[in-house]
């Protein structure tokens, strides 16, 4: 690039970008997976499985599966990568099917789009793939708040490739100014006839029309050789795709962690990880304070943790007991209230602490989209 075109390329960033940071998405590095770094078996049900704040999306009809993974193998500036792998087919597509690397966007985070008004933005998404081979798959972005859509396909290689996608401005509905989900980054990565069998959407964001969503897509289903590998993904504002914007990896995991947040996890912690200090409120129930790191989305996460027997141990004047199973109590957006169910022998109005005991223990809280 000659330096008239950096320096009307940067001229034009100044212009296009807002203040502060220019990247929407969250975790684009694939840096943070508070959940698990692999997890095997996938495509039977959605979910978070892996990598903060991406989300697996299927139908549960098709019968290919596939292991999601952080990797480290990105391309050069990117120490990791999203990886997912076929490990079983689906070549006898029926309809319905789908599978979509999903990144969900909040309303209020969305406002400097501009969407549906007269000023509307132009939104410019580049992220790096490489896949085993050459396949033709389709990113989507999909507004949920009015059922409008767009999606622009791209190719697969064997070594890593930057797309720069630009998408025009919308100037029909605007995103809701609050916590709900109104933008999805849909990566398409299979599908059947029902999203398929259209005219692609590429040039110009219009009402839906589930057949004109994914038309052109080749299969990761195909075979079990097939894998997909993703980073640096970044959507910003404006014609043109910038540099990559790095941030801290504390940065990121606060980011995530309004959506997500691992809590005490004993794997993490073989000597016990704490999982809060609190008072008997009666002789078998203990409640315990906790405070999360980030104000979460929500102000009513769910509590997640593994069950298994002696999992976690409460830790009181003299004695230890062990606890199988919790419930959540007074919950909001900076903390909550848990308590055990049933399980404890202490002495109401005694102090104690609760404690993960087992490496497969953990207590977690999810608002994710």
């Amino acid at each position: 690039m000659s330096k008239a075109a950096e320096l009307a390329k940067s001229g034009e960033t100044l212009t296009n970008q807002p203040s502060g940071r220019k990247n929407i998405v969250t975790n684009g590095a694939m840096q943070v997976a508070q959940r698990s770094a692999s997890v095997t078996g996938i495509g039977a049900s959605a979910g978070y499985f892996t990598l903060d704040r991406w989300k697996i999306t299927v139908d549960a009809t098709s019968t290919g599966r596939l292991t999601m993974t952080q990797t480290a193998d990105g391309p050069s500036g990117f120490a990791n990568c999203l990886k997912l792998d076929c490990t079983t087919v689906d070549t006898s597509i029926a309809a319905g099917e789908l599978l979509l690397l999903r990144h969900s966007l909040e309303g209020q985070d969305l406002q400097q789009i501009k969407k549906g008004t007269s000023d509307a933005e132009l939104i410019t998404l580049s992220f790096y793939v490489k896949a085993n081979a050459a396949f033709t798959f389709g990113v989507e972005l999909y507004d949920l708040d009015n059922n409008r859509q767009i999606t622009k396909l791209f190719d697969t290689t064997t070594g890593w490739v930057r797309h720069e996608l630009t998408f025009p401005a919308d100037t029909t509905g605007a995103f809701g100014d609050d916590n709900a989900a109104s933008l999805n980054i849909n990566f398409f990565l299979h599908g059947g006839s029902t999203v398929t069998s259209g005219t692609l959407n590429t040039a110009a964001w219009a009402s839906n029309t589930n057949a004109n969503r994914a038309a052109g897509i080749d299969s990761f289903f195909s075979s079990t050789d097939n894998n997909f590998f993703i980073t640096g993904v970044q959507m910003e504002i404006g014609s043109q795709a910038t540099n990559f914007e790095h941030r801290s990896f504390g940065e990121e995991l606060a980011l995530c962690q309004r959506y997500y947040y691992r809590h005490a996890d004993h794997s993490e912690n073989s000597a016990n990880s704490t999982i809060g200090i609190g008072f008997y409120y009666s002789s078998s129930v203990m409640m315990i304070d906790v405070k999360f790191r980030q104000s979460m989305r929500t102000s009513t996460p769910t509590l997640e943790f593994a069950a298994g027997s002696n999992y976690y141990i409460l830790q009181r004047d003299g004695a230890t007991d062990a606890v199988n199973d919790f419930t959540i109590g007074a919950r909001g957006t900076n903390g909550c209230k848990i308590d055990n169910d049933d399980e404890a022998s202490g002495t109401a109005g005694n102090a104690g602490i609760m404690m993960t005991d087992n490496d497969a223990a953990y207590i977690a809280f999810d608002a994710e989209l």
